[in-house]
């Protein structure tokens, strides 16, 4: 019996989504659980899989056209049976009007569900507030003599600050422009190039950008976050990394990341309440732990999940994530591979970042965000020697747990960090 194909939902917060690519063509035979399409949500191009097996009979919907979730795409039965179109088809024939007509798009639903599903994209530190828009530059504010100086001096008027009144430019800001360039051509540097201004520009936010927009505000907006910040002495984990890499060849080699991920699976064993969510009056404590990993792609950022990470071995974890990292930069992620997130990890230590806040990532209870290795002068019985230091920053939502426990959530992580060989155990 033919079986309709429908958009599926891939993620709580999920409404529609963008048939990228069909994998099979009409009247071409595919297996349950063979990918059919690449389906583009508002955080990643993902493979989508079949749900029955047969003959492909219909593709409801164009490639590239954006449709709501629960609607038919394609059909599937056997060869030779006879097909009747569904009442409620996609409005995919038409995908180049929505793709032209983005307002036409019904906007993105948020959903409470308790079950935690596919994460949104996280953002890796505190929202910076952003540069106001450049104003037409200060050719209005100078005098007419700093005008002309800096008009026979070839100066851009928009790089000098006026020392007038309101900031008016006058003729002595012209001099100390052109003293000081004189005097960095007589101590051989060159001298200061003028700056040109730019126009504004105005650029689409990609549905990526979108999306991180939009949870990151419905987070900041909605979620009490605390922060707590713990300093690891990770001297012992940096030998055993080194030692257990010179084992592994180039492409299986283990990263700082993977240990800490590991280390916050097992931690998360003893705080069920940051491995949990929080679903009206009540708290979903989540059997599975499975750690959400940030990971940067173009555009964005958006997590990859390690499920059950707190039952796969150190060297499971690495390879899982590597792999998940790889395939989310080429747009080829599964639906089980962004979604079901209970507990997130942001790291940004690969950057020289010593340490940050991380917002959290509905609907879970906590992020751990990740600063770098740093070697330092540490004072150990009384004498200075160097050592390692890494600094991790936990965000909480408040409602669902306090500062006492967030402190013992990270005290409790030392243990894995600071004695590695219990991670490998």
């Amino acid at each position: 019996m033919a079986e309709t194909i429908i958009m599926p939902k891939l993620g709580f917060d999920m409404a529609e989504g963008k048939l990228v690519r069909w994998l099979k063509k009409v009247d071409e035979a595919v297996n349950k659980g063979e990918v059919l399409a690449e389906i583009e949500t508002d955080k990643a191009t993902v493979e989508v899989e079949s749900p029955a097996g047969g003959v492909v009979r219909r593709l409801l919907v164009d490639e590239g056209a954006i449709v709501p979730v629960g609607l038919p795409i394609a059909i599937v039965g056997t060869k030779d049976e006879k097909i009747e179109e569904p009442a409620e088809k996609a409005a995919g024939s038409n995908a180049q009007e929505a793709t032209e007509h983005p307002d036409l798009i019904p906007p993105g639903l948020i959903s409470p569900g308790p079950t935690p599903s596919m994460p949104a994209p996280l953002s890796a530190a505190v929202p910076v507030t952003p540069m106001a828009p450049r104003t037409q530059g200060p050719l209005g504010k100078a005098s007419p003599l700093a005008k002309r100086l800096a008009g026979e001096k070839k100066l851009d008027l928009a790089s000098i600050i006026g020392s007038g009144p309101g900031g008016r430019i006058v003729r002595r800001d012209i001099e100390a422009v052109l003293a000081a360039g004189v005097k960095m051509a007589q101590a051989g540097a060159p001298a200061p190039i003028p700056l040109t201004p730019h126009a504004d520009e105005s650029v689409n936010m990609s549905r990526l950008r979108q999306a991180i927009a939009r949870r990151m505000a419905e987070s900041k907006a909605n979620i009490p976050h605390f922060y707590l910040t713990h300093e690891y002495k990770i001297g012992a984990l940096l030998e055993m990394r080194r030692q257990l890499n010179t084992l592994l060849p180039d492409e299986g080699k283990i990263s700082i990341n993977d240990f800490i991920v590991r280390a916050a699976a097992l931690t998360l064993r003893q705080f069920p309440n940051l491995n949990a969510s929080l679903n009206g009056s009540s708290v979903v404590r989540h059997g599975a732990v499975n750690i959400g990993v940030a990971v940067s792609v173009e555009g964005g950022l958006l997590t990859v999940v390690c499920q059950d990470a707190d039952q796969k071995p150190l060297q499971q974890v690495s390879s899982e994530l590597r792999n998940m990292a790889a395939r989310a930069r080429l747009g080829k992620l599964r639906p089980e591979e962004i979604e079901g997130s209970t507990f997130s990890i942001s790291n940004l230590g690969m950057y020289d970042v010593e340490d940050f806040l991380a917002i959290i990532n509905p609907p879970e209870a906590a992020i751990l965000a990740i600063g770098s290795a740093r070697q330092l002068a540490v004072v150990e019985e009384g004498a200075v020697k160097p050592g390692w230091r890494m600094k991790a920053s936990l965000s909480v939502d408040h409602r669902l747990s306090d500062g006492a426990e967030g402190a013992r959530f990270l005290q409790a992580l030392g243990a894995y960090l600071e004695q590695p060989l219990r991670l490998v155990l």
